[in-house]
């Protein structure tokens, strides 16, 4: 009940926000729209001044007593929208510099250029409508230049880590096609070839994975079982991987069961315990533990091993992103991703930290999905 509650508390607030946010945005436009009508007010008096002046000056001199009232304010129409019409030309040029501004920087964000920014010179610059227009413009042209970012570095890695097996396979098998080699050296090649191959196949299906879970707005499939014997078999399947490197395992928690998609949560696991024995040094050690409270359960999976900095740890989530520049270690650096789209989709939190020689992955779900 008192869960219940504190979401429609939490409800109300939000909506209370909202109509504040679209209250303030619309006194922005309003205020935009009395900047415009001010504009054409003064043009407009400008130009019933001149016409003003135009019929003074010729009572003044008595040119009216001479042509005629007709002629006279013929005359004086013209008079006066000449120079109304220059008033207002030159008078044009400060609204529409700003507007001329915000074309400008608009071209130059579509052709390319995401290190273009918006900023308003003058009075202008203080009124809220404008500084809203220069806020978001420069949003967008940092988020863009962000994704531009990503993407390049993305096609960087993707193109390096699909390179390297297949080069690999090609020199392999031409040692293998020429002959002249031992059983043992034929062996050898062939494992190394059959190696790479797999290699290939892990990262396709880890993109193919990710481009899944990437495009699952909803989650489906939920159904509750137990997730200590889902960690537990999943630590079996690498086997082969911690025995290799006399990794210490210590695994001991309670039984826990949740509520979430079975098959999706096997591979948040996986990726997590073989990232740790993929990192842990020879004779390190995996730990894996089981938290909960009444609303939801914390995983942790710590390993010793490198100390991942302070400036890479936020990277780590990235697509095809690894720590190792060189791309020595093994792995494609989509598994974290996987991870985190994953942990998010079940509504949960995922985190990394790294203090001396022992990196943490925490991951907390709730225990229900509502």
């Amino acid at each position: 009940m008192k869960k219940k509650r504190n979401k429609i508390n939490s409800g109300v607030k939000t909506i209370a926000h909202i109509g504040h946010l679209i209250k303030k945005e619309r006194t922005q436009r309003y205020s935009l729209t009395l900047v415009f009508f001010a504009f054409v007010f003064v043009v407009l008096l400008i130009a019933l001044a001149m016409a003003w002046l135009a019929i003074w000056i010729f009572a003044r001199f008595g040119i009216t007593a001479e042509l005629g009232l007709a002629e006279t304010m013929v005359i004086v129409t013209v008079i006066s929208i000449i120079m109304g019409a220059g008033m207002s030309f030159l008078l044009s040029k400060i609204p529409l510099k700003p507007i001329n501004n915000l074309i400008n920087r608009m071209n130059r964000l579509a052709a390319g250029d995401f290190t273009t920014r918006l900023k308003f010179g003058g009075a202008i610059s203080n009124h809220p409508a404008f500084n809203e227009i220069s806020e978001s413009f420069n949003k967008l042209a940092e988020e863009l230049e962000n994704t531009e970012m990503l993407r390049s570095d993305f096609v960087n890695n993707f193109s390096h880590e699909f390179k390297t097996p297949i080069v690999s396979i090609a020199g392999l098998a031409k040692l293998v096609n020429k002959g002249n080699l031992t059983e043992e050296q034929r062996a050898k090649y062939l494992t190394a070839i059959e190696t790479e191959s797999l290699r290939l196949a892990d990262m396709a299906t880890n993109v193919l994975n990710l481009t899944k879970v990437e495009n699952q707005k909803i989650l489906s499939d939920v159904t509750c079982f137990n997730l200590s014997e889902q960690i537990r078999s999943c630590v079996l399947l690498l086997e082969n991987k911690w025995v290799r490197k006399n990794i210490e395992l210590q695994i001991d928690f309670e039984e826990y069961e949740i509520e979430a998609n079975e098959e999706l949560l096997k591979q948040v696991w996986i990726n997590l315990v073989d990232n740790a024995v993929k990192f842990s040094p020879r004779c390190g050690t995996v730990c894996v533990d089981i938290t909960a409270d009444e609303e939801k359960l914390s995983v942790r999976v710590m390993n010793t091993g490198s100390e991942i900095s302070q400036e890479n740890i936020g990277k780590i989530w990235n697509k095809f992103y690894q720590a190792d520049e060189s791309h020595a270690s093994e792995g494609n650096g989509v598994g974290l991703a996987i991870v985190k789209k994953i942990v998010e989709l079940h509504g949960g939190e995922v985190g990394a930290k790294s203090a001396g020689d022992v990196v943490c992955f925490t991951v907390e779900l709730p225990k229900t999905q509502n």
